[in-house]
């Protein structure tokens, strides 16, 4: 019996309306948080995007030093389609609109200056007017700049303006607008999107999952409530990081979902075991001569029936362990991330920690109060059971689990042909993994857009009609004199793979920019990242600049995967040993920690297999609606490997600790397998179903990178929840036998002292 968790469940039996209401401020508060804020600025308004920051690369500093040394204000750039700059007549009416826009937007507070074909001399035919004039002469550019200083609504005016005018400057004409702001508030608009169509389509599902599970709406809505109140809960703690780190707009989705599995994942344990101890509570109960029924069946302290103190505290001792047990390892894993150079990986460690702590806690007290509250309620048949389709479902799967089942004879299956199974589950595992040794990593910016997004088309436009105005892929700060910056970009121009070089511009007084167009489409492909260490392995010195930065998604993307290479041995390092750590203090083996750390690397390299084979070779483009980048988001990857090996870890703790359980009552390896297999297989199971729905959920989203985690820990929960723990993991322990509870004296003797039991 573990005295911390006994306590636990006998205070919250005790006062299980005290806990709800404790819950209800807590989430409220949240809440309010979250959307309104301090001072009107909710979580949304603190979330940013962009190219994820690798604090201390290269591409980093070389952004900062044009960042500082930039005096202009915000850009606002207007693309005209539908304009024939061939007619004269279509050039006048086009030139009086101009005019006249150039009046207000001039007028407007905070516009530094307007620039558009119609200021130079000869107008749209002039020689400098060629960069603001389409390629195809059916449109042309405008460009707004702010001063620095400019207030708030100057943005907001200029671009009203920007998008009525299409309509003046010619009959039919359209335009698109773009600016910084608005790429960033679309992003965030289609996040905030994304999740609530991704919890609109992954709660009602996962509510009817649990009904069938437990049998009924009362019992099947205690996990979903706990999940409610985590989402509240980790929305709330990231409004509060959002004041001490840069938070990516992505952070919020993976971290809600996260937060929303892992709810119903732990109230799914803790209700189906207070469930299990209950009944066995009130049959114990009915045997009792009806004298001492009515003595024990009375009311407890604090008004509390005992047979429900006694199941809860039992729970708790058992599942409650389980639960904080299986946070601790999904925690840790996670925190992992904050090992990590880049800044979205840290926010990422520092709110999934967070998040883990929210869920295990409304799992160890807002649930348990609730099944408090409800009692012996959960006893009586569903109205459900009253349609007859439903009564032989829901009366097999809502009943506690037998002792004798579909699980334990898998489990005796399994163990009459260990080996074949361990060889032919190895080797699909293995085959899924295969796509991923040629996986390619990516760090998106506007592709991670929806294929129907206006700001998408403004950069595809601007390509194609507005070279001189596009951004280039590549851009080299160089600190120089003009004379050495331009000779370094004719240096650069015979480059092979490079299609032309933009002339340098200055940056401040010291510095150079050359725009470097490689000869590709991808802004992140093998092309554009091999034109990048070329640059870098140029030459500086003795005549040439004395430094150089290479900036752009390309350069960036290198900096991310170096800074990946750097901290992952570190990371997963610590992780491990972290990890062994645990399952030894939990299991008393080597043996059994081991084992599990090499069955999750081939699950995680199975998952990451299928996600590569989908996304970046672009199979299942069509059903899942996205275009592929080429890749997979790096930081996707990373998010992958440290959320799937948590949740791994987490139904790995569920199976083994009733394994363990039923090893220490037996002695007996292969009937604790079959038993423990039988009476966490369908929580596990069920468990699985629910986050892969949530997870799938979000993976309806439109942003390509919430597509690839949702589609990613999808899979990495469906294999391990099949081919692993159903299939692998009892193959491995039958094979082991009596060898899976190995342990040297000394560390037996120090786990004896150290050991988490029950």
């Amino acid at each position: 019996m573990c005295p911390v968790f006994d306590r636990l469940g006998r205070d919250i039996a005790h006062r299980p309306r005290l806990t709800v209401f404790i819950w209800i401020l807590l989430v409220g508060g949240c809440l309010a948080l979250a959307l309104t804020g301090v001072g009107g600025q909710g979580l949304f308004d603190r979330l940013h995007s962009g190219e994820p920051r690798v604090p201390g690369s290269q591409s980093q500093i070389g952004s900062d030093i044009v960042a500082d040394n930039d005096e202009t204000g915000e850009t606002i750039s207007l693309v005209v389609q539908g304009v024939d700059l061939a007619d004269a007549e279509a050039v006048s009416t086009a030139g009086r609109a101009a005019a006249t826009l150039h009046t207000t937007l001039l007028a407007i507070e905070g516009v530094e200056s307007v620039v558009d074909p119609f200021v130079f001399p000869g107008g749209p035919a002039a020689e400098e007017a060629a960069a603001f004039v389409s390629t195809a002469q059916d449109g042309f550019f405008v460009s707004v700049t702010l001063e620095p200083d400019a207030p708030d609504a100057a943005h907001d005016e200029v671009v009203t303006e920007l998008e009525e005018f299409p309509a003046a400057a010619s009959d039919g004409a359209t335009g698109l607008v773009s600016s910084s702001p608005i790429v960033t508030d679309e992003i965030i608009g289609q996040l905030q999107t994304d999740l609530a169509r991704g919890e609109a389509v992954a709660l009602p599902i996962s509510l009817l999952i649990m009904i069938v599970v437990f049998g009924g709406f009362l019992t099947a809505g205690m996990p979903l409530a706990g999940a409610l109140a985590s989402i509240a809960g980790g929305l709330g703690a990231l409004y509060g990081f959002s004041y001490v780190l840069d938070l990516d707009s992505v952070v919020v989705n993976v971290v809600t979902v996260l937060g929303l599995g892992l709810s119903i994942d732990y109230g799914l344990l803790i209700v189906s075991r207070f469930r299990e101890e209950i009944q066995a509570a009130a049959a114990a109960e009915a045997e009792l001569g009806s004298g001492e029924r009515r003595q024990r069946g009375g009311k407890g302290r604090h008004g509390v029936d005992p047979v429900l103190v006694r199941a809860l505290r039992r729970t708790m001792t058992t599942a409650g362990r389980t639960v904080t047990f299986s946070a601790v390892t999904v925690a840790v894993s996670i925190a992992g991330l904050l090992l990590l150079r880049p800044d979205i990986l840290k926010s990422l460690g520092a709110a999934g920690v967070s998040v883990v702590i929210i869920a295990v806690a409304s799992a160890l007290t807002l649930v348990p109060a609730l099944l408090v509250l409800v009692g012996r309620r959960m006893l009586q048949p569903s109205v459900l059971t009253k349609v007859p389709v439903l009564r032989s479902l829901i009366g097999k799967l809502g009943d506690v689990a037998p002792e004798h089942g579909f699980f334990s004879r898998l489990a005796g299956v399994v163990q009459k042909r260990p080996w074949v199974v361990l060889v032919l589950t190895t080797v699909v595992l293995g085959l899924l993994a295969s796509p991923v040794l040629g996986l390619q990593l990516r760090n998106s910016t506007t592709e991670l857009l929806p294929r129907d997004s206006d700001q998408r088309d403004f950069i595809d436009v601007v390509q194609a009609d507005y070279p001189l105005l596009a951004t280039p892929a590549i851009q080299v700060l160089v600190e120089a004199d003009p004379a050495q910056a331009q000779a370094f970009a004719d240096e650069i121009a015979t480059l092979p793979d490079v299609e032309g070089v933009n002339p340098p511009t200055a940056v401040g007084t010291e510095y150079h920019l050359i725009g470097v167009r490689p000869d590709t489409d991808e802004a992140g492909g093998e092309v554009a990242t091999g034109v990048v260490e070329e640059i870098r392995a140029l030459e500086t010195g003795d005549g040439a600049p004395e430094q150089i930065w290479v900036l752009g998604q390309a350069a960036n993307q290198l900096d991310f995967t170096d800074a990946l290479i750097e901290g992952l041995p570190w990371a997963v390092g610590i992780v491990v040993l972290a990890t062994f750590i645990l399952l030894f203090l939990m299991t008393g083996s080597l043996l059994v920690p081991l084992k599990a750390l090499l069955i999750n690397v081939l699950s995680l390299g199975a998952s990451l297999g299928i996600t590569t084979w989908i996304f970046q070779e672009g199979h299942l483009s069509g059903p899942l609606g996205f275009t592929s980048t080429g890749g997979l988001e790096s930081y996707v990857v990373a998010i992958v490997i440290a959320f799937g090996f948590g949740l791994a870890m987490d139904y790995e703790v569920f199976l083994l600790a009733r394994i363990k359980e039923f090893y220490d009552a037996t002695g007996d390896n292969d009937l604790a397998v079959r038993r423990g297999l039988q009476q966490s297989g369908r929580i596990i199971t069920s468990a699985a179903l629910v986050i892969v729905v949530v997870f799938a959920g979000f993976a309806t989203g439109e942003l390509i990178a919430i597509k690839q985690a949702g589609v990613a820990l999808a899979l990495t929960v469906l294999v391990d929840a099949t081919l692993v723990r159903m299939l692998l993991v009892p193959a491995t322990m039958t094979l082991l036998g009596h060898w899976n509870w190995w342990a040297p004296k000394p560390l037996r003797r120090l786990h004896k002292r150290f050991a988490i039991q029950h």
